[in-house]
């Protein structure tokens, strides 16, 4: 079995104090960080105009809005409230936090508008609040679903290169391999780039291994981020099974559309 050297996960994680599991008709919040120190608290957060579950479609006439409302619990002091969009592909969508006005005692209302050039995807909005003291704090995180209405197209993959390609294993020994993916729908589109491993004797345990287009040739053996050459560093040693083990590289989209499939072999002697 190939063993990979190196292992990143690359989704960033919004660390949160307290996870509430409440769901209502309107109550669409994911997450809300314990404020019990502040003179407020979030008790609900409403994608006005959308139900559960949340899809922004653009095909759908009128869904381009991102129209968000924060309901504060009564007695809460709060001077400011602010949002920022993330996308799918982990890009923050708005250059500054947006503010949101407050309609109410204690209720804000905020809009963004949604573009077709923003990737498909699950996205995050975080929510911060200002209070009195002057402090900005996080307060909540929420998610919705979202599709730029564009006619989907998957991606193609091309140019799968292991060096070398036959490799004398007395000791370990790191192997670096790359391959080219574009998507018609824009980079961004490209959910991951991976292969899957099959040993000589046919089998495989089927896992994905990703491959990183993020420039860091140390780690990962990627010489330029965006490029669009996904690499990785993997090691082989003498518990391996001798024989040609082939490599399938593939990659899929935002939308979980598939790219052709490319073969490379490698003979570990």
């Amino acid at each position: 079995m190939l063993v990979s050297k190196y292992y990143y996960v690359m989704r960033k994680i919004y660390l949160l104090f307290i996870p509430l599991l409440i769901w209502g008709c309107e109550q669409t919040y994911d997450n809300v960080i314990d404020t019990s120190t502040e003179n407020y608290q979030v008790s609900n957060i409403i994608f006005i105009d959308h139900n559960p579950p949340i899809v922004y479609d653009l095909k759908v006439s009128g869904d381009s809005l991102l129209n968000l409302r924060v309901i504060f619990a009564s007695g809460s002091k709060v001077s400011n409230v602010y949002f920022n969009v993330i996308a799918s592909d982990f890009t923050q969508l708005n250059s500054s936090p947006i503010e949101m006005n407050e309609v109410a005692n204690n209720i804000f209302d905020g809009q963004f508008i949604l573009k077709g050039q923003n990737p498909n995807g699950v996205y995050t909005v975080t929510f911060s609040v200002t209070g009195l003291d002057g402090k900005n704090k996080q307060v909540a995180v929420s998610n919705f679903n979202f599709n730029n209405g564009q006619d989907n197209f998957p991606p193609v993959i091309s140019n799968s290169v292991i060096e070398p390609d036959t490799v004398l294993v007395t000791q370990p020994t790191t192997l670096f391999t790359s391959v080219e993916a574009m998507d018609p729908n824009g980079s961004s589109d490209i959910l991951e780039v991976y292969f899957i491993v099959y040993r000589p004797d046919g089998s495989s345990n089927n896992n994905r291994v990703q491959l990183f287009d993020d420039g860091n040739v140390t780690e990962n053996g990627d010489v330029t981020a965006g490029d669009g050459i996904y690499s990785r560093l993997i090691q082989v040693d003498q518990t391996n099974q001798k024989g040609t083990y082939r490599f399938e590289f593939q990659a899929e989209d935002r939308s979980g559309a598939l790219s052709n499939i490319i073969n490379h072999y490698v003979l570990i002697q």
